[in-house]
């Protein structure tokens, strides 16, 4: 037994999986399942049973041993780990994940960042992000219904009334959890350094991952990257008459349309960007958005998280990214065109997910800018910007 279940350098894996609450499952016949090997596979049933019967029968009649020694022989871990192999055969595995639950959400933790002064983190963020969505998705799920884990050639459960956090959860191999009500399985495996593997599967995971990343928002600026809330230091109902009636048509789009785009300009200290804040914490929040703020580096490399159903990105600066290609300072700037796919959507539909989660995302894109002068005739025409306002109120 000591072989079957080696003992850590320290913490909790010095105990063992046996010491850390997990017990050996028994694999329990199903007669189903059985009358399937014994119909399909009746070679191999025949002979896996044979050498069963011949590894007893060397075990009983060994001459230069007395018949005691001999019976005591048949409790041997050779014909012990035999039986076991053949029981394996004849009974169902424990379930597991299959091909049914087609979307995936995956992450590798630690998430760890990789410091370049050459660009942003972006994979790092949107790797947190993804780190964030599973964990809370965890937590929003609870105790599952089962906890398995395959070790060593060998199955053990965890009673899942004992079950604390996933963190404090002894994984030596791989594991694989169920939430039979909601449908959704998680699967954990282990590497080298303590790193872990989460993956949940679902049918759908969207209404799943919406409560997870509830009041989510993620800046992308240089080393001030990170996954925060939705915060802002000023209310909608601060500006003033004219700006309410803008945002009032606003939100009534954003509830109509599945895509929407928001170019507000103004001279510096009108209110463009507290608008934009405002008007992702008051109105896109609540609906369930995740809130993206983009600089300058970030617009020419992020694409949409694809397992995110609702999308708010606010791009500040915009006359200063979607320049006029037809200057002579825009021939080196590919941020316009980039900007373009995402008003568009072309950028990030034209590739399926490999995770095979697909669905109709809802974007929301909140453009600020000085002046419009200088930005591409391509991106102010209709059908790209949707709702445009000059504010000339000094806020700030």
């Amino acid at each position: 037994m000591t072989d079957n279940y080696r003992q850590g350098k320290d913490g909790a894996q010095n105990k063992g999986l046996l010491a850390s609450g997990w017990r050996p499952l028994s694999r329990d016949l199903d007669l189903g399942f059985l009358w399937n090997v014994v119909w399909n596979d009746p070679i191999n049933l025949a002979k896996k049973s044979l050498d069963l019967l011949s590894d007893i029968a060397d075990a009983t009649g060994r001459r230069e041993y007395s018949p005691i020694a001999n019976f005591f022989n048949l409790f041997s871990d050779h014909i012990h780990y035999e039986i076991n192999e053949f029981w394996n055969f004849i009974t169902p595995e424990p379930a597991a994940p299959d091909h049914r639950h087609r979307e995936t959400l995956s992450v590798s933790t630690p998430v760890v960042q990789m410091v370049s002064r050459d660009s942003i983190p972006i994979d790092y963020v949107l790797n947190r992000l993804e780190e964030i969505t599973i964990m809370r998705s965890l937590e929003i799920l609870g105790k599952p219904s089962l906890i398995v884990q395959y070790y060593w050639d060998r199955y053990f459960f965890y009673p899942p009334d004992r079950f604390t956090t996933w963190e404090r959860l002894e994984v030596l191999g791989q594991v694989s959890a169920y939430w039979e009500e909601q449908d959704v399985w998680l699967q954990i495996q282990t590497y080298e350094r303590g790193k872990r593997e989460y993956n949940l599967y679902a049918n759908d995971l969207t209404p799943l991952v919406s409560k997870a990343t509830y009041n989510l928002a993620v800046i992308l600026s240089g080393y001030k990257s990170r996954v925060g809330q939705v915060n802002s230091q000023y209310t909608l109902s601060s500006f003033t008459p004219e700006v309410k009636a803008f945002t009032d048509e606003v939100q009534q789009a954003v509830f109509d349309q599945n895509q929407i785009a928001v170019l507000v300009s103004g001279q510096p200290g009108t209110g463009k960007t507290a608008w934009a804040q405002a008007f992702a914490k008051e109105v896109m929040m609540p609906l369930g958005y995740t809130i993206f703020i983009l600089d300058h580096d970030a617009v020419e490399n992020f694409v949409p998280p694809t397992y995110l159903e609702k999308i708010c990105l606010i791009i500040n600066e915009a006359d200063n990214l979607a320049k006029n290609r037809s200057l002579e300072s825009a021939q080196d700037n590919n941020k316009t065109e980039h900007i373009l796919s995402l008003l568009d959507g072309t950028l990030y539909q034209s590739v399926i997910d490999e995770n095979g989660i697909q669905m109709k995302q809802k974007l929301a894109v909140l453009m600020t800018c000085n002046t419009t002068e200088r930005m591409d005739p391509a991106l102010l025409r209709k059908g790209r910007v949707d709702y445009t306002c000059e504010f000339t109120h000094k806020f700030v």
